[in-house]
């Protein structure tokens, strides 16, 4: 059994440390996970672009607010992800400043797949460890609702399309970004309205 609490306080990585991490890791030649290939690489450097974008770019719904004001409850969000995933790019900013407009009611900690893969494997998709994957975790630190992730539910069924048509995975992670950049993340902040309406 996980012990979600554990993961949480002790390998959890709050979103500057990560952003940090990937960033100094780049410097040394190196990403997140066992694979520092070229191509691996340049996900990472892409990624980090796509970071800042969002991080500067995003602005919340009037929902998504009015949803996290009226919450009581003080939750925990858990966010499995890598630096060279290019979901996790587009999404955990989302995420990190969602938790940052209620920081009484919501903290964020990352830990990446790679390192906690008895985490990920409690919380496959479709049989893969897809990510970003978002846990959220009650004041007592356990789970409170099913896993959210590793994308919106249209570009999941997008995606699976795309893999049909072709297997040109630098094709399809092109589709996959212009989607998320014309969507201005608001796909994804609809189905997090829909998670947080859930909670107390």
């Amino acid at each position: 059994m996980l012990n979600y609490g554990n993961i949480f306080d002790n390998e959890g990585l709050t979103y500057s440390n990560y952003r940090e991490l990937v960033d100094n890791l780049l410097v040394a030649g190196k990403t997140t996970g066992p694979d520092d290939s070229d191509a691996m690489l340049h996900y990472t450097k892409m990624n980090v672009a796509r970071m800042n974008r969002v991080d500067k770019t995003t602005v919340l719904t009037d929902e998504i607010l009015e949803t996290v004001a009226n919450i009581s409850g003080k939750y925990h969000f858990l966010v499995i992800t890598e630096g060279w995933c290019g979901d996790a790019a587009q999404i955990v900013p989302i995420i990190n400043k969602l938790v940052s407009v209620a920081p009484d009611k919501f903290d964020l900690k990352l830990v990446l797949r790679d390192g906690n893969l008895p985490l990920i494997d409690a919380h496959l998709t479709n049989n893969g460890r897809a990510i970003p994957v978002l846990l959220i975790l009650d004041e007592n630190k356990e789970l409170a609702l099913p896993k959210w992730g590793p994308r919106p539910a249209v570009l999941q069924t997008l995606l699976a399309d795309w893999k049909k048509e072709n297997s040109d995975m630098m094709l399809i992670a092109e589709q996959l970004h212009s989607w998320y950049a014309k969507d201005k993340t608001l796909t994804t902040q609809k189905e997090l309205v829909a998670l947080l309406k859930q909670l107390k």
